[in-house]
Protein backbone atom coordinates (compact mmCIF):
# COMPACT_ATOMS: atom_id res chain seq x y z
CA UNK A 1 0.00 0.00 0.00
CA UNK A 2 1.51 3.25 -1.02
CA UNK A 3 2.04 5.98 1.27
CA UNK A 4 -0.10 8.66 1.95
CA UNK A 5 1.61 11.06 4.61
CA UNK A 6 2.49 13.54 1.60
CA UNK A 7 -1.31 14.08 1.58
CA UNK A 8 -2.94 17.23 2.85
CA UNK A 9 0.29 19.47 2.60
CA UNK A 10 -0.82 21.43 -0.31
CA UNK A 11 -4.63 22.17 0.94
CA UNK A 12 -3.68 21.70 4.60
CA UNK A 13 -6.44 19.65 4.98
CA UNK A 14 -6.15 16.50 7.38
CA UNK A 15 -6.93 13.86 4.32
CA UNK A 16 -4.22 11.11 5.77
CA UNK A 17 -6.83 11.07 8.95
CA UNK A 18 -9.66 11.09 6.70
CA UNK A 19 -8.39 8.15 4.31
CA UNK A 20 -7.64 6.32 7.30
CA UNK A 21 -10.74 6.41 9.41
CA UNK A 22 -12.11 5.54 5.83
CA UNK A 23 -9.50 2.80 5.36
CA UNK A 24 -10.73 1.63 8.90
CA UNK A 25 -14.42 1.65 7.65
CA UNK A 26 -13.86 -0.40 4.53
CA UNK A 27 -12.11 -3.05 6.75
CA UNK A 28 -15.58 -3.72 8.83
CA UNK A 29 -16.24 -5.54 6.04
CA UNK A 30 -14.27 -8.15 7.03
CA UNK A 31 -15.02 -8.79 10.36
CA UNK A 32 -18.36 -11.19 9.72
CA UNK A 33 -15.83 -13.00 7.43
CA UNK A 34 -14.11 -13.53 10.09
CA UNK A 35 -16.33 -14.76 12.68
CA UNK A 36 -17.73 -16.81 10.46
CA UNK A 37 -14.41 -18.33 10.16
CA UNK A 38 -13.74 -18.71 13.90
CA UNK A 39 -17.11 -20.28 14.12
CA UNK A 40 -16.60 -23.27 12.01
CA UNK A 41 -12.98 -23.33 13.58
CA UNK A 42 -14.84 -24.12 16.74
CA UNK A 43 -17.46 -26.58 15.16
CA UNK A 44 -14.10 -28.55 13.68
CA UNK A 45 -13.13 -28.67 17.47
CA UNK A 46 -16.28 -29.53 18.94
CA UNK A 47 -16.25 -32.19 16.30
CA UNK A 48 -13.44 -33.52 17.42
CA UNK A 49 -13.81 -33.47 21.08
CA UNK A 50 -17.11 -35.60 20.18
CA UNK A 51 -15.33 -38.20 17.91
CA UNK A 52 -12.53 -38.34 20.79
CA UNK A 53 -15.30 -39.69 23.07
CA UNK A 54 -17.49 -41.46 20.61
CA UNK A 55 -13.61 -43.55 20.02
CA UNK A 56 -13.62 -43.50 23.46
CA UNK A 57 -17.01 -44.97 24.26
CA UNK A 58 -16.35 -47.77 20.89
CA UNK A 59 -13.05 -48.67 22.74
CA UNK A 60 -15.50 -49.97 25.87
CA UNK A 61 -18.28 -51.35 23.74
CA UNK A 62 -15.26 -53.49 21.85
CA UNK A 63 -14.22 -54.53 25.22
CA UNK A 64 -17.41 -55.74 26.49
CA UNK A 65 -18.12 -57.58 22.65
CA UNK A 66 -14.80 -59.94 23.77
CA UNK A 67 -16.54 -63.17 24.34
CA UNK A 68 -13.27 -64.32 26.34
CA UNK A 69 -14.24 -61.49 28.53
CA UNK A 70 -17.10 -63.82 29.81
CA UNK A 71 -14.71 -66.83 29.89
CA UNK A 72 -12.24 -65.44 32.04
CA UNK A 73 -11.44 -67.33 35.48
CA UNK A 74 -9.91 -66.29 38.33
CA UNK A 75 -7.72 -69.14 40.46
CA UNK A 76 -7.55 -68.30 44.56
CA UNK A 77 -4.86 -70.40 47.03
CA UNK A 78 -5.03 -70.72 50.50
CA UNK A 79 -2.17 -72.19 52.04
CA UNK A 80 1.79 -72.02 50.94
CA UNK A 81 2.37 -74.80 48.91
CA UNK A 82 1.56 -73.91 45.72
CA UNK A 83 0.63 -70.74 43.37
CA UNK A 84 -1.51 -71.07 40.51
CA UNK A 85 -3.32 -69.10 37.60
CA UNK A 86 -6.48 -69.94 35.84
CA UNK A 87 -6.83 -69.72 31.63
CA UNK A 88 -10.23 -69.77 30.64
CA UNK A 89 -10.45 -73.43 30.26
CA UNK A 90 -10.11 -74.15 33.53
CA UNK A 91 -13.66 -75.80 35.55
CA UNK A 92 -14.66 -73.77 38.48
CA UNK A 93 -14.34 -76.06 41.69
CA UNK A 94 -12.56 -76.26 44.25
CA UNK A 95 -9.08 -78.59 44.67
CA UNK A 96 -7.15 -79.89 47.21
CA UNK A 97 -3.63 -79.87 46.14
CA UNK A 98 -0.97 -81.43 48.19
CA UNK A 99 3.01 -81.58 47.38
CA UNK A 100 5.15 -84.14 48.85
CA UNK A 101 8.35 -83.48 46.98
CA UNK A 102 9.80 -80.35 44.55
CA UNK A 103 11.65 -81.02 41.67
CA UNK A 104 15.55 -80.30 41.91
CA UNK A 105 18.13 -80.64 39.33
CA UNK A 106 20.79 -82.85 39.92
CA UNK A 107 24.51 -81.52 40.98
CA UNK A 108 28.33 -82.99 40.94
CA UNK A 109 31.52 -81.85 42.03
CA UNK A 110 34.69 -82.87 40.12
CA UNK A 111 37.97 -83.70 41.47
CA UNK A 112 40.17 -80.43 43.20
CA UNK A 113 42.95 -79.24 42.10
CA UNK A 114 45.33 -77.03 44.15
CA UNK A 115 44.80 -73.45 41.56
CA UNK A 116 42.19 -72.91 38.87
CA UNK A 117 44.06 -70.76 37.30
CA UNK A 118 46.97 -73.61 36.38
CA UNK A 119 47.21 -75.78 33.55
CA UNK A 120 45.84 -78.72 34.51
CA UNK A 121 45.21 -80.46 31.12
CA UNK A 122 48.48 -80.83 29.23
CA UNK A 123 47.01 -81.77 25.98
CA UNK A 124 43.51 -81.29 24.21
CA UNK A 125 41.17 -83.93 25.69
CA UNK A 126 37.34 -84.93 25.92
CA UNK A 127 35.37 -83.80 28.95
CA UNK A 128 32.23 -86.64 28.91
CA UNK A 129 29.02 -85.90 30.84
CA UNK A 130 26.72 -88.85 31.34
CA UNK A 131 23.16 -88.00 32.89
CA UNK A 132 20.29 -90.27 34.28
CA UNK A 133 18.48 -90.41 30.56
CA UNK A 134 21.21 -91.66 28.42
CA UNK A 135 20.07 -89.17 25.78
CA UNK A 136 21.79 -86.37 27.32
CA UNK A 137 25.25 -87.38 27.66
CA UNK A 138 27.73 -85.31 25.84
CA UNK A 139 31.48 -84.81 25.08
CA UNK A 140 32.67 -81.45 25.64
CA UNK A 141 35.91 -80.87 23.54
CA UNK A 142 38.71 -79.10 26.13
CA UNK A 143 41.64 -77.67 24.44
CA UNK A 144 45.15 -78.15 25.63
CA UNK A 145 46.88 -76.35 28.41
CA UNK A 146 43.51 -75.77 29.78
CA UNK A 147 43.07 -74.65 33.64
CA UNK A 148 39.94 -75.15 35.70
CA UNK A 149 38.43 -72.01 35.05
CA UNK A 150 38.75 -72.63 31.38
CA UNK A 151 36.82 -76.13 31.25
CA UNK A 152 34.19 -74.23 33.36
CA UNK A 153 33.99 -71.84 30.62
CA UNK A 154 34.43 -74.44 28.05
CA UNK A 155 31.79 -76.60 29.29
CA UNK A 156 29.22 -73.07 29.48
CA UNK A 157 29.66 -72.69 26.10
CA UNK A 158 29.21 -75.82 24.39
CA UNK A 159 24.97 -75.60 23.98
CA UNK A 160 24.37 -79.44 23.93
CA UNK A 161 25.96 -80.15 27.46
CA UNK A 162 22.73 -79.82 29.33
CA UNK A 163 24.43 -78.39 32.82
CA UNK A 164 25.56 -75.25 33.59
CA UNK A 165 29.54 -75.52 34.63
CA UNK A 166 30.82 -72.76 38.28
CA UNK A 167 34.65 -73.12 39.99
CA UNK A 168 33.62 -73.56 43.90
CA UNK A 169 36.17 -73.58 46.32
CA UNK A 170 35.27 -76.23 49.18
CA UNK A 171 38.29 -75.01 51.42
CA UNK A 172 40.64 -77.78 50.75
CA UNK A 173 40.79 -77.02 46.90
CA UNK A 174 39.08 -75.81 43.91
CA UNK A 175 36.12 -77.88 42.45
CA UNK A 176 34.29 -77.62 38.75
CA UNK A 177 30.16 -78.00 40.02
CA UNK A 178 28.01 -79.18 37.23
CA UNK A 179 24.15 -79.09 37.59
CA UNK A 180 21.98 -80.02 35.52
CA UNK A 181 19.68 -77.43 33.63
CA UNK A 182 16.56 -78.98 33.77
CA UNK A 183 15.03 -80.15 36.97
CA UNK A 184 13.89 -84.27 37.02
CA UNK A 185 15.00 -87.48 37.71
CA UNK A 186 16.21 -87.86 33.82
CA UNK A 187 17.96 -84.86 33.74
CA UNK A 188 20.24 -85.47 36.49
CA UNK A 189 23.93 -85.43 35.44
CA UNK A 190 25.31 -88.65 36.83
CA UNK A 191 29.08 -88.62 36.25
CA UNK A 192 32.23 -87.29 34.61
CA UNK A 193 35.73 -88.41 33.23
CA UNK A 194 37.54 -85.21 35.20
CA UNK A 195 40.21 -87.47 36.66
CA UNK A 196 41.13 -88.09 33.43
CA UNK A 197 41.07 -85.10 31.62
CA UNK A 198 42.85 -82.73 34.55
CA UNK A 199 46.56 -83.88 35.22
CA UNK A 200 46.44 -81.90 38.54
CA UNK A 201 43.68 -83.83 40.27
CA UNK A 202 43.93 -84.82 43.53
CA UNK A 203 42.44 -88.42 44.08
CA UNK A 204 39.21 -87.73 45.47
CA UNK A 205 36.35 -88.59 43.58
CA UNK A 206 34.10 -87.25 41.87
CA UNK A 207 30.56 -86.37 44.00
CA UNK A 208 27.27 -86.06 43.05
CA UNK A 209 26.35 -83.71 45.48
CA UNK A 210 22.64 -83.84 45.26
CA UNK A 211 20.33 -86.06 42.19
CA UNK A 212 17.98 -84.78 40.79
CA UNK A 213 14.67 -85.57 41.29
CA UNK A 214 10.71 -85.27 40.12
CA UNK A 215 8.32 -83.47 41.80
CA UNK A 216 5.60 -85.71 43.56
CA UNK A 217 2.22 -84.08 44.49
CA UNK A 218 -1.66 -84.96 44.74
CA UNK A 219 -4.71 -83.56 43.38
CA UNK A 220 -7.91 -84.10 44.88
CA UNK A 221 -6.13 -87.59 46.03
CA UNK A 222 -4.40 -88.35 42.76
CA UNK A 223 -0.85 -88.86 42.34
CA UNK A 224 0.85 -86.81 39.65
CA UNK A 225 4.84 -86.59 38.77
CA UNK A 226 6.07 -83.99 36.90
CA UNK A 227 9.63 -83.37 36.04
CA UNK A 228 9.37 -79.73 37.10
CA UNK A 229 7.78 -77.15 39.86
CA UNK A 230 5.39 -75.79 37.16
CA UNK A 231 2.62 -78.62 36.57
CA UNK A 232 -0.20 -77.96 33.60
CA UNK A 233 -2.54 -79.94 33.22
CA UNK A 234 -3.14 -81.26 36.26
CA UNK A 235 -6.09 -79.23 37.11
CA UNK A 236 -7.43 -78.31 33.48
CA UNK A 237 -6.67 -74.89 32.24
CA UNK A 238 -4.67 -74.20 35.82
CA UNK A 239 -1.06 -74.45 35.97
CA UNK A 240 0.30 -74.77 39.13
CA UNK A 241 3.83 -73.49 40.82
CA UNK A 242 4.75 -75.53 43.94
CA UNK A 243 6.77 -73.88 45.99
CA UNK A 244 6.78 -76.11 48.77
CA UNK A 245 5.72 -79.23 50.88
CA UNK A 246 2.35 -79.14 52.19
CA UNK A 247 -0.77 -78.65 51.53
CA UNK A 248 -2.58 -76.04 49.71
CA UNK A 249 -6.97 -75.43 48.06
CA UNK A 250 -7.47 -73.92 44.82
CA UNK A 251 -10.36 -72.28 44.27
CA UNK A 252 -11.43 -71.61 40.48
CA UNK A 253 -13.96 -68.99 39.61
CA UNK A 254 -15.56 -66.84 37.07
CA UNK A 255 -13.56 -63.97 36.81
CA UNK A 256 -16.77 -61.23 37.75
CA UNK A 257 -14.39 -58.21 38.53
CA UNK A 258 -13.21 -58.07 34.67
CA UNK A 259 -16.70 -58.20 34.06
CA UNK A 260 -18.35 -55.87 36.50
CA UNK A 261 -14.87 -53.35 35.27
CA UNK A 262 -15.77 -53.49 31.86
CA UNK A 263 -19.82 -52.88 32.52
CA UNK A 264 -18.50 -49.83 34.54
CA UNK A 265 -16.33 -48.70 31.98
CA UNK A 266 -19.08 -48.68 29.20
CA UNK A 267 -21.01 -47.19 31.13
CA UNK A 268 -18.82 -44.57 32.39
CA UNK A 269 -17.66 -44.32 28.48
CA UNK A 270 -21.41 -43.59 27.24
CA UNK A 271 -22.18 -40.91 29.93
CA UNK A 272 -18.96 -39.26 29.11
CA UNK A 273 -19.85 -39.30 25.47
CA UNK A 274 -23.57 -37.55 26.55
CA UNK A 275 -21.84 -35.14 28.68
CA UNK A 276 -19.79 -34.07 25.81
CA UNK A 277 -22.45 -34.21 23.05
CA UNK A 278 -25.37 -32.47 25.64
CA UNK A 279 -22.50 -29.56 26.40
CA UNK A 280 -21.76 -28.72 22.48
CA UNK A 281 -25.35 -28.92 21.79
CA UNK A 282 -26.85 -27.05 25.21
CA UNK A 283 -29.04 -23.81 24.46
CA UNK A 284 -26.65 -21.49 27.53
CA UNK A 285 -23.55 -22.91 27.38
CA UNK A 286 -20.55 -22.11 29.44
CA UNK A 287 -20.83 -18.40 30.20
CA UNK A 288 -24.15 -18.31 28.90
CA UNK A 289 -22.90 -19.02 25.47
CA UNK A 290 -24.99 -21.49 23.24
CA UNK A 291 -22.67 -24.87 22.16
CA UNK A 292 -21.11 -24.69 19.10
CA UNK A 293 -23.18 -27.80 17.71
CA UNK A 294 -26.43 -26.64 19.17
CA UNK A 295 -29.02 -28.02 16.56
CA UNK A 296 -26.59 -29.89 14.81
CA UNK A 297 -27.83 -32.43 12.50
CA UNK A 298 -24.61 -34.87 12.76
CA UNK A 299 -25.19 -34.81 16.55
CA UNK A 300 -28.97 -35.65 16.61
CA UNK A 301 -27.87 -38.24 14.64
CA UNK A 302 -25.16 -39.88 16.77
CA UNK A 303 -27.72 -39.22 20.09
CA UNK A 304 -30.49 -40.91 18.59
CA UNK A 305 -28.82 -44.22 17.23
CA UNK A 306 -26.86 -44.59 20.77
CA UNK A 307 -30.29 -44.32 22.32
CA UNK A 308 -32.28 -46.89 19.45
CA UNK A 309 -29.22 -49.42 20.23
CA UNK A 310 -29.45 -49.12 24.21
CA UNK A 311 -33.59 -49.47 23.92
CA UNK A 312 -33.64 -52.17 21.42
CA UNK A 313 -33.64 -55.77 23.26
CA UNK A 314 -31.44 -58.53 22.75
CA UNK A 315 -32.58 -61.95 21.61
CA UNK A 316 -30.80 -65.07 23.42
CA UNK A 317 -31.71 -68.30 22.84
CA UNK A 318 -34.55 -67.65 21.50
CA UNK A 319 -35.47 -65.32 24.88
CA UNK A 320 -35.86 -61.31 24.55
CA UNK A 321 -33.51 -59.89 27.59
CA UNK A 322 -33.38 -55.87 28.01
CA UNK A 323 -31.29 -53.60 30.12
CA UNK A 324 -33.11 -53.83 32.96
CA UNK A 325 -32.11 -57.86 33.32
CA UNK A 326 -28.02 -56.77 33.57
CA UNK A 327 -28.80 -53.98 36.09
CA UNK A 328 -28.50 -51.23 33.47
CA UNK A 329 -30.86 -48.50 33.05
CA UNK A 330 -31.62 -45.26 30.85
CA UNK A 331 -32.14 -41.99 32.99
CA UNK A 332 -34.64 -39.33 32.41
CA UNK A 333 -31.49 -37.29 31.46
CA UNK A 334 -30.18 -39.77 29.48
CA UNK A 335 -27.58 -40.95 31.18
CA UNK A 336 -26.83 -44.53 31.58
CA UNK A 337 -26.72 -46.41 34.95
CA UNK A 338 -25.90 -49.52 36.43
CA UNK A 339 -27.15 -51.56 39.49
CA UNK A 340 -23.90 -53.73 40.59
CA UNK A 341 -26.47 -55.77 42.69
CA UNK A 342 -28.66 -56.64 39.65
CA UNK A 343 -25.63 -57.35 37.78
CA UNK A 344 -24.68 -59.78 40.11
CA UNK A 345 -27.53 -61.21 40.49
CA UNK A 346 -27.39 -61.81 36.81
CA UNK A 347 -24.54 -63.37 36.63
CA UNK A 348 -24.92 -65.32 39.13
CA UNK A 349 -28.25 -66.97 37.82
CA UNK A 350 -27.45 -67.19 34.47
CA UNK A 351 -23.76 -65.88 33.19
CA UNK A 352 -24.31 -67.16 29.68
CA UNK A 353 -27.66 -64.83 29.17
CA UNK A 354 -25.21 -62.21 30.61
CA UNK A 355 -22.17 -62.86 27.82
CA UNK A 356 -24.80 -63.77 25.24
CA UNK A 357 -26.48 -60.21 25.64
CA UNK A 358 -23.55 -58.22 25.70
CA UNK A 359 -21.79 -60.28 23.29
CA UNK A 360 -24.63 -62.17 20.88
CA UNK A 361 -25.13 -65.71 19.72
CA UNK A 362 -23.97 -67.17 16.29
CA UNK A 363 -27.33 -65.61 14.53
CA UNK A 364 -27.68 -62.31 16.22
CA UNK A 365 -25.10 -59.59 17.70
CA UNK A 366 -25.12 -58.53 21.29
CA UNK A 367 -25.84 -55.03 22.81
CA UNK A 368 -21.80 -54.27 22.36
CA UNK A 369 -21.25 -55.57 19.32
CA UNK A 370 -24.64 -53.85 18.07
CA UNK A 371 -23.24 -50.16 19.55
CA UNK A 372 -19.93 -51.04 18.27
CA UNK A 373 -20.88 -51.14 14.67
CA UNK A 374 -22.41 -48.23 15.01
CA UNK A 375 -19.94 -45.99 16.70
CA UNK A 376 -17.96 -47.49 13.86
CA UNK A 377 -20.37 -45.97 11.10
CA UNK A 378 -20.07 -42.59 12.65
CA UNK A 379 -16.29 -42.63 13.01
CA UNK A 380 -16.11 -44.15 10.01
CA UNK A 381 -14.68 -41.58 7.19
CA UNK A 382 -17.65 -41.08 5.14
CA UNK A 383 -19.53 -40.98 8.42
CA UNK A 384 -21.99 -38.44 9.34
CA UNK A 385 -19.11 -36.31 11.90
CA UNK A 386 -16.43 -36.68 9.18
CA UNK A 387 -18.60 -35.35 6.30
CA UNK A 388 -19.52 -32.55 9.03
CA UNK A 389 -15.81 -31.91 9.83
CA UNK A 390 -15.55 -31.85 5.25
CA UNK A 391 -18.25 -29.40 5.17
CA UNK A 392 -17.18 -27.27 7.93
CA UNK A 393 -13.41 -27.25 6.19
CA UNK A 394 -14.97 -26.42 2.59
CA UNK A 395 -16.67 -23.51 4.06
CA UNK A 396 -13.47 -22.03 5.67
CA UNK A 397 -12.34 -22.55 2.40
CA UNK A 398 -15.12 -20.74 0.59
CA UNK A 399 -14.55 -17.91 3.69
CA UNK A 400 -10.95 -17.61 3.02
CA UNK A 401 -11.62 -16.47 -1.01
CA UNK A 402 -14.24 -14.35 0.42
CA UNK A 403 -11.79 -12.79 2.46
CA UNK A 404 -9.14 -12.65 0.13
CA UNK A 405 -11.61 -10.95 -2.36
CA UNK A 406 -12.72 -8.74 -0.15
CA UNK A 407 -9.46 -7.31 1.34
CA UNK A 408 -8.36 -7.15 -2.52
CA UNK A 409 -11.49 -4.83 -3.23
CA UNK A 410 -10.62 -2.50 -0.14
CA UNK A 411 -7.59 -1.68 -0.98
CA UNK A 412 -8.70 -0.78 -4.96
CA UNK A 413 -11.33 1.11 -3.00
CA UNK A 414 -8.67 3.14 -0.94
CA UNK A 415 -6.51 3.25 -3.79
CA UNK A 416 -9.51 5.36 -5.50
CA UNK A 417 -9.64 7.41 -2.56
CA UNK A 418 -6.28 8.22 -2.42
CA UNK A 419 -6.09 9.06 -6.06
CA UNK A 420 -9.34 11.48 -5.28
CA UNK A 421 -7.87 12.76 -2.14
CA UNK A 422 -4.44 13.85 -4.09
CA UNK A 423 -6.69 15.44 -6.90
CA UNK A 424 -8.48 17.27 -4.70
CA UNK A 425 -4.88 18.31 -2.34
CA UNK A 426 -3.43 19.64 -5.77
CA UNK A 427 -6.72 21.34 -6.84
CA UNK A 428 -7.01 22.86 -3.71
CA UNK A 429 -3.48 23.97 -3.26
CA UNK A 430 -3.90 25.96 -6.71
CA UNK A 431 -6.92 27.50 -5.66
CA UNK A 432 -4.92 28.50 -2.62
CA UNK A 433 -2.20 30.31 -4.47
CA UNK A 434 -4.79 31.77 -6.90
CA UNK A 435 -6.50 33.07 -3.78
CA UNK A 436 -3.19 34.52 -2.41
CA UNK A 437 -2.17 36.27 -5.74
CA UNK A 438 -5.65 37.89 -5.93
CA UNK A 439 -5.31 38.85 -2.67
CA UNK A 440 -1.83 40.72 -2.98
CA UNK A 441 -3.07 42.42 -6.18
CA UNK A 442 -6.08 43.82 -4.61
CA UNK A 443 -4.39 45.20 -1.68
CA UNK A 444 -2.20 47.01 -4.25
CA UNK A 445 -4.97 48.44 -6.33
CA UNK A 446 -6.31 49.36 -3.00
CA UNK A 447 -3.19 51.33 -2.23
CA UNK A 448 -2.87 53.38 -5.27
CA UNK A 449 -6.76 54.30 -4.91
CA UNK A 450 -5.94 56.27 -1.94
CA UNK A 451 -3.04 57.75 -2.80
CA UNK A 452 -4.47 59.44 -5.88
CA UNK A 453 -7.12 61.19 -3.97
CA UNK A 454 -5.06 62.67 -1.87
CA UNK A 455 -3.60 64.35 -4.74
Amino acid sequence: MASITSLGIGSGLDLNGLLGQLQQAERAKLEPIEQQRQEQQVQISAYGETQGALSGFESAANRLNDPSLFEGRNAEVTGSAVQAAADNEAAPGEYGVTVDQLAAAGSLATQRVDDPSAEISSGATDLDLTFEDAALNTTVNIAADSTLEDIRDAVNADPEAAVSASVINDGEGYRLALMSEETGEQASITGTNFDAVADQATLSDATVTQAGQDANLEVNGIAITSTTNQVEGAIQGVTLDLQQQGSSTVTVTRDDDSIHEAVTDFVDAYNELRDTTGRLTAFNGAEGEPGALIGDSAVRMLESSLRSDLAAGVSVDGEQHLLSDMGLSLAVDGTLNLDAEQLDTALADDPDSVAGFFTGDSEEGGLAGRLSVTAGQLLDQNGALERSISGAENRIDSLNDRYELTEQRIEQTIDRYRTQFGQLDSMMAEMNQTSAFLTQQLSQLGGSAGGDSMG
